[in-house]
């Protein structure tokens, strides 16, 4: 009978152990809900969603692939130099300088121009060059999507067409540079700045609170999809 109640009372201690032990245990952090909606990759740039990976050259012959930059902010600026609402935020150095500022914290700020061949804004050789010292661009930030393979991935509407990206590689706002729909380089000092506000956001640890904005600005100069799907198909030469 003695024995019956030591059993009896090891196993209440064993369970009176296992409950407490389990108490103590850490639960698992469930997944936040704009993480479990990135998860899956989209075939075009979505908010909340990952960015579509990509691989361009700079102005340099330098590869960038968005993937490389990941634990950074990155932002994407569709550019084309000859563009009115281009040359307002150009004219002055206004958007040199606000890319140098978000450089000095960190953040990656890439050019991209998808301007297919003949198109304005498609500038080769010595006249990239040239024009690169004129805007005050270094070589290296600059992307040539010439087939236009990335600006229909990131469904680019106009230049400029602004995107920010994540250190989890999630895109966080698309659309304007900023509130004012204007080519008057003098609008820029009254206007609310969408990238700047995104990134300030970011690098404070919060939400973005304007996601999505209209983009105004130049149409694309794509090349034809014909075109760029023929080049894509071309079989690559081999080494001798």
């Amino acid at each position: 009978m003695r024995f019956a109640k030591l059993m009896l009372l090891s196993c209440l201690l064993i369970a009176l152990t296992a409950v407490v032990c389990g108490g103590d245990a850490p639960a698992k952090e469930a997944p936040k809900a704009e993480d479990k909606a990135a998860e899956k990759d989209p075939e075009v740039a979505t908010i909340d969603k990952k960015a579509p990976d990509f691989t361009l050259k700079d102005a340099a012959g330098t590869e960038h692939k968005l993937s490389n930059y990941a634990e950074k902010l990155v932002v994407l600026e569709w550019v084309n130099f000859d563009c009115p609402f281009v040359k307002k935020h150009y004219s002055k150095g206004d958007m040199v300088a606000t890319a140098r500022k978000y450089r000095d914290k960190g953040v990656v700020w890439l050019l991209v121009c998808s301007s297919g061949p003949g198109k304005q804004g498609n500038f080769e050789g010595k006249a990239l060059t040239d024009r690169l010292t004129k805007e005050g661009v270094d070589a290296g930030h600059y992307l040539i999507d010439d087939k236009g393979t990335v600006g229909r991935a990131y469904q680019a509407k106009t230049t400029p067409h602004m995107f920010v990206i994540d250190k989890k590689g999630i895109l966080r706002y698309q659309g304007a540079v900023d509130s004012v729909k204007s080519v008057e380089q003098a609008d820029i000092a009254g206007a609310t700045n969408y990238v700047a506000a995104a990134l300030d956001e970011l690098i404070a640890g919060k939400a973005v609170t304007t996601k999505e904005t209209k983009p105004y600005g130049c149409g694309m100069k794509f090349a034809p999809k014909e075109e760029a799907k023929a080049e894509a198909k071309e079989p690559a030469k081999s080494e001798k």
